[in-house]
């Protein structure tokens, strides 16, 4: 079992050989300049790594970009293994990263309650509070009465 910063030296070193593979040495148009690598996981035993990748357009390029990857995936873990040096190269799963989907539905969200802001601000104006000002009394003021009397 290796250490946890291990790991994550490799997987900083799979996540830049795959990245600099894709860039300048794999020559499919199906995995043009619209595919990023985003993270690299590998676990504990240095055996798998997982790359999370995120591509610019619609399903037409995600798929074709799926279909790219795995069938580059041999080219790719050749390169890692002559990188890393290690006594086992990792099999490479490639993953798409939900991160942008999610970051759209959080926009979204947020565009909601800005939205519903907006609507309680524009009703709130030329509105006064329902009590006075300061609605606490005070020492000494002719509200408050004697609960001391006998």
């Amino acid at each position: 079992m290796a250490d946890n910063a291990r790991a994550k030296r490799l997987a900083d070193l799979i996540r830049e050989v795959v990245a600099q593979k894709l860039q300048r040495g794999i020559k499919d148009p199906r995995l043009g300049s619209h595919v990023t690598i985003t993270d690299t996981r590998v676990t504990g035993d240095l055996r798998e790594a997982t790359v999370f990748y995120t591509v610019y357009g619609g399903d037409e390029e995600r798929q074709a970009a799926a279909a790219g990857l795995e069938s580059a995936k041999g080219i790719l873990r050749s390169e890692v293994g002559r990188a890393a040096g290690v006594k086992f190269t990792p099999t490479l799963t490639f993953v798409a990263d939900a991160l942008p989907d999610t970051a759209r539905t959080i926009e979204d969200l947020l565009d909601k309650a800005r939205q519903s802001d907006a609507k309680v601000r524009e009703a709130a104006t030329g509105k006064s509070f329902a009590g006075d000002a300061d609605p606490y009394r005070k020492p000494g003021s002719e509200d408050e009465t004697d609960d001391t009397t006998e």
